[in-house]
């Protein structure tokens, strides 16, 4: 079967799925839809409807060309973008780009797939960059390479590479970010701990140590439940789903476990490389030595939704001591804890002296097929994902650029912020993988069965290859 049959397959079968769920019932989210893999503003869940947001457009000229912009994002980053769509539209009165916000999560594109399928699609989708060459194998996003021409040497090389599939491009980079341990210090100290032990001077702690410290932290209540809880390295994700509680996804332990997932000259998915099965390993252990249970238990609780407002999120209001986030908490402390002490560190090591790992992630404006403004649209990508965008992006919402220049442009980060940008020079990437985000979701089973504690690592990886190695087969790299 040739590679265009193949895309048009997967397109077949997507829509296909969805019109058997519409017709049998709701159908149980993927994992991916119930949990967040990126910045908390882009954190919705799965439900709902995609209603034409009422912040953008407003102020449109009469006759401007409609552009319709889709994105999952929600305040603070959405405010954001907020901001950059007034501003295209202001300098570009003969377009009127509307931003809606749509439920939805990273791997989730039911509702795109049934816009595209009623006629409805935007004409931009904001995509998570790392799913772009499983979109474009797909056939759900539009081949731009011949209107981005020269535009790659701008670009972080990581992010521009997660928009190509078979030598094309099919989105702009946008955002990027690195990740961190975050830790309150009024909670730490309180426990009678050494706050000073996680000082970033003095080079990442050890697993050991961090674990330490956290249980010296939670507490539990009359009934043996978890009131504060000192640290969820992984998950389980919001309202116990499958996934990470914050950041502390498959990909960031088994980075830091000195593995990798993919081996891209093979063509091959390696899911259960001993550096990605350690990874799980202290997961599940993790989770056998805090109780699976009441760790959910307090998940549920605590975030009962991915869509909880940020200035709910447990770390904000003391019901966590630590997590593994990203440098949009950086805006988030400011909006909504600025009384409170918080730092950030590097994540974890397994050993002392081993070096820290950290992954970079980010999104992308995609362009979908048979816009009818697409000349528009591509001058709105152009723009939101161009040095002014990505500036007032970088600023707003204290993520980081792909524009290379953007990187020193020290008017951008504040003291805290900068030290995100050292660490996005060492940062691991997601493979750019033609079923990246299928790969996603099945790890993210993976990690629920082994969070759970009802799978072994090996048993639960092994799936997971079994699973994702025939479609990489297929569709390629």
């Amino acid at each position: 079967m040739t590679r265009s049959a193949r895309r048009i397959l997967w397109v077949w079968l997507a829509v296909a799925a969805i019109v058997v769920n519409a017709c049998g019932g709701a159908a149980t989210p993927s994992p991916a839809q119930q949990a967040s893999a990126s910045a908390p503003a882009s954190a919705a869940a799965s439900g709902g409807s995609a209603q034409p947001s009422a912040i953008t457009g407003a102020s449109c000229a009469a006759g401007a060309k409609e552009v319709k912009f889709w994105t999952s994002h929600v305040p603070p980053d959405s405010d954001a973008l907020k901001h950059i769509v007034d501003a295209f539209n202001t300098a570009n009165p003969d377009t009127c780009v509307k931003m809606t916000i749509v439920p939805g999560s990273e791997t989730d594109i039911a509702k795109l797939l049934t816009a595209i399928r009623g006629g409805a699609a935007p004409d931009v989708y904001m995509a998570d960059r790392f799913t772009v060459p499983q979109r474009a194998a797909e056939g759900v996003l539009d081949d731009i390479t011949s209107a981005t021409q020269g535009l790659s040497s701008q670009y972080l090389d990581f992010a521009w590479a997660e928009t190509q599939f078979e030598g094309k491009t099919f989105a702009l980079p946008f955002d990027t970010d690195a990740r961190a341990l975050w830790y309150n210090k009024d909670l730490i100290t309180a426990a009678g701990q050494d706050v000073s032990a996680l000082d970033m001077t003095k080079g990442p702690a050890t697993i050991d140590t961090v674990v330490k410290i956290a249980d010296a932290v939670s507490k539990k209540d009359s009934s043996g439940n978890y009131d504060v809880l000192g640290w969820i390295p992984g998950g389980p994700g919001a309202g116990g789903a499958a996934g990470a509680f914050d950041q502390g996804w498959h990909y960031t332990w088994g980075f830091t476990f000195g593995g990798t997932f993919a081996d891209l000259t093979a063509c091959k998915v390696t899911p259960t490389n001993p550096g990605v099965v350690a990874g799980f390993q202290f997961l599940y252990d993790w989770a056998k030595n805090h109780d699976p249970a009441a760790v959910s238990r307090w998940v549920a609780s605590n975030r009962p939704v991915a869509t909880q407002p940020a200035q709910q999120f447990p770390f904000w209001t003391g019901k966590l001591a630590m997590t593994i986030s990203g440098d949009w908490r950086i805006a988030e402390q400011a909006k909504y804890a600025a009384n409170g002490h918080y730092d950030f560190t590097f994540i974890p090591v397994a050993k002392q002296g081993d070096q820290s790992a950290t992954w970079a992630g980010g999104w992308s404006m995609a362009l979908i097929p048979n816009s009818p403004s697409r000349d528009q649209a591509i001058k709105f990508m152009k723009y939101i994902a161009g040095p002014d965008g990505q500036r007032v992006y970088t600023k707003e919402s204290t993520h980081l650029p792909t524009i290379k220049d953007l990187l020193t442009d020290t008017s951008l980060y504040d003291p805290q912020h900068a030290k995100f940008l050292d660490l996005l020079k060492v940062a691991k990437n997601r493979p750019p993988l033609s079923v990246g985000a299928a790969y996603w979701d099945a790890l993210t089973t993976a990690q629920g069965s082994v969070e759970a504690n009802t799978m072994q690592p090996m048993d639960a990886l092994n799936q997971v290859q079994t699973s994702i190695q025939p479609q990489l087969t297929t569709a390629g790299c």
